[in-house]
């Protein structure tokens, strides 16, 4: 049976998950907490909240952006690390991208930090989302009425991605074939960057506030809806005219966090009401994680090996389950 190191935070953790092998969580006061089996190391990463964090696994790193106008990486020894600052702006949004590269938003402007200098990137509409491509250095945002593509290295304009409505996250498919966006509205949109074809992802009961690839891209799983919602992406036109799969129904209790395992055809799903399932993909099969708690599952990260899971809820209630026992 899985086991459970149980923790409480005197606010939410915007993010849950593992740098290398340490458990991590980035908190809303803007402190990284670092719980270890003699106490729990408190980072004092940003001054004012915390508003956006990632972990970069392939760096061993969790980056966070703040009230302070400060981005910063914070390691397995415990240290925040300033990567950059823009004064007294807020920096709603961050991202990892290959060959250490960092790209976050404030206003109007994306930022994309690679090989030691930070460029910037000005819009017509608030930067929403930014997204760092799995190769090569290209910078995705989200914006109102879809999404802009940018190469950093070059003084190119932007190639624009358009569908009405406002567009508040972005993401790269792991092969760099596809670009999806989260909306305001109860609904995903997608666009196959050879071409620019349009994916409509609807039927959502509620917005869709957590996402996470498969091992290799397969699906897409999301949160939103009294299931977890898996898109396909393995074929040359995506979901496209598929319908997607459908995992951990109970109910009408809604998932609000969804975590794909890092090398298995499996998926953490997380519930309303605390609850944590684990399901395969290929038969739908379950298997109690969490048995429940008091607030919904906001935030939930595998480690590298797939043996543990961190979680957090809007409770600030957290934890890590242990699937050896």
């Amino acid at each position: 049976m899985p086991t459970i190191a149980p923790y409480a935070f005197d606010e939410f953790a915007m993010a849950a998950g593992f740098i290398k092998d340490q458990p991590a969580f980035a908190i809303a006061d803007g402190t990284i907490r670092l719980p270890t089996t003699v106490g729990d190391k408190a980072v004092e990463a940003h001054s004012g909240g915390l508003l956006a964090a990632v972990f970069d696994e392939a760096n061993g790193r969790l980056i966070t952006g703040g009230e302070d106008g400060r981005v910063c990486a914070t390691g397995a020894d415990g240290e925040a690390r300033e990567l950059a600052s823009i004064g007294r702006k807020w920096v709603t949004a961050v991202a990892a991208g290959p060959k250490d590269a960092v790209a976050f938003a404030s206003g109007r402007s994306a930022y994309v930090l690679s090989g030691g200098t930070v460029k910037e990137l000005t819009h017509s509409r608030t930067v929403e989302g930014v997204a760092l491509a799995p190769k090569g250095l290209r910078l995705a945002i989200a914006r109102y009425d879809g999404a802009s593509l940018f190469f950093p290295a070059t003084d190119s304009p932007p190639t624009g991605l358009e569908w009405k409505g406002a567009h508040i996250g972005v993401a790269f498919s792991p092969d760099g074939r596809f670009l999806v966006t989260a909306m305001q509205e109860n609904a995903l949109h997608g666009w196959r960057l050879e071409d620019g074809k349009h994916m409509r992802m609807t039927g959502y009961p509620a917005k869709v506030k957590s996402w996470s690839w498969a091992a290799k891209g397969k699906f897409l799983a999301t949160s939103g809806a009294p299931a977890a919602i898996l898109w396909p992406f393995s074929g040359k036109d995506g979901p496209m005219n598929k319908a997607p799969l459908e995992l951990g129904t109970r109910g009408d209790t809604m998932v609000t966090s969804v975590a794909c395992h890092p090398a298995e055809d499996m998926l953490a799903i997380g519930y309303a009401d605390g609850m944590i399932l684990a399901a395969r993909f290929a038969d739908g099969r379950e298997a109690v994680m969490r048995g429940g708690g008091d607030g919904a599952v906001t935030t939930m990260g595998w480690d590298k090996a797939g043996a543990r899971l961190a979680f957090g809820a809007e409770t600030g209630e957290a934890g890590v389950i242990d699937l050896a026992g």
